[in-house]
């Protein structure tokens, strides 16, 4: 049985943790990080160029803190109805 609150918990805050290492790696190597980006998208990235700010990093923090909560959420709730059913 996985906690349903811990879990969305820990996915949110696991999110805002690697969000916040990803801007400050972007903050202080924005050229290495974009040819990063661009491998693992298989793109061409070198026309474009990083935009931080402060309220872009509070909103995307904001945002996938979130998104990351709901579905560690949705993940342990279907975990555990799953495990349920088995055991049945």
């Amino acid at each position: 049985m996985i906690y349903t609150k811990q879990f969305a918990l820990a996915c949110a805050l696991t999110a805002a943790i690697l969000w916040s290492a990803c801007s400050v790696l972007v903050s202080l190597m924005p050229q290495s990080m974009m040819q990063m980006t661009a491998h693992m998208f298989h793109a061409d990235l070198s026309q474009m160029i990083w935009t931080l700010t402060w309220s872009g990093f509070c909103i995307g923090l904001a945002s996938w803190s979130v998104f990351s909560g709901i579905t560690g959420a949705l993940l342990a709730v279907t975990y555990n109805r799953l495990s349920t059913s088995e055991n049945q």
